[in-house]
C-alpha cells in the first residue's frame, strides 16, 4: 500500500480488525520511510454494478457520486460525519442487496431520499429539490406536504 504522505510504496500493517460495518477490514498502517501512520479499509470486490441514467446511458456505479450528493444535502447541517458515513453504508448495502447487475439511477435516488428522510429533514428536502428537479415553489411545497404527512 502506497503511503499517502510521502508516496513510498512499502508500508506495513500494524493492526487489523473488522470495521464497524462488519463488511470490511480496517487496517492501521505505518510507512517505513516517513514513519507516519494511516488507516485503510479493505472490502470484498463485487461484480461491477451498472447504473442506467435518465438518458439511458450506462456507467459503472461510483459510491463517490452518492457521497457527493449526500454531503451537499447535509452541508451546514448539524449531522455528524459518522451518521453520514453510516447512511452512505446503508444506502450502498441496500443497492447491492438487490443483487442486480444493472440498476436505474431513479431507484438509487429513491433509496437515497428514503435514507435522508431519517437522517435530516432539511437534507432530504435539499436532495429532493435537485433530484426531482423542482421547477417552481408549488412543486417544492407539494414535496414538503408529502414529507409532513
Amino acid at each position: 500500500m502506497k503511503c499517502p504522505y510521502c508516496g513510498n510504496p512499502d508500508t506495513r500493517v500494524i493492526d487489523s480488525r473488522p470495521a464497524e460495518d462488519k463488511s470490511s477490514i480496517r487496517r492501521r498502517r505505518s510507512c517505513d520511510e516517513c514513519g507516519r501512520r494511516f488507516t485503510t479499509y479493505e472490502k470484498v470486490e463485487t461484480i461491477p454494478l451498472i447504473v442506467i441514467k435518465k438518458d439511458n446511458n450506462r456507467e459503472q456505479y461510483q459510491r463517490s457520486k452518492i457521497e457527493q450528493g449526500v454531503l451537499s444535502a447535509c452541508y451546514k447541517r448539524p449531522v455528524p460525519a459518522e451518521a453520514i458515513q453510516q447512511t452512505l453504508d446503508a444506502i450502498e448495502l441496500e443497492i447491492f442487496n438487490r443483487e442486480e447487475k444493472e440498476i436505474p439511477s431513479s431507484v438509487i435516488g429513491e433509496i437515497v431520499m428514503e435514507k435522508l428522510k431519517d437522517l435530516d429533514p432539511v437534507a432530504y428536502v435539499r436532495f429532493a429539490s435537485v433530484y426531482r428537479e423542482f421547477k417552481d415553489v408549488n412543486t417544492f411545497m407539494d414535496e414538503l406536504k408529502k414529507f409532513l404527512q
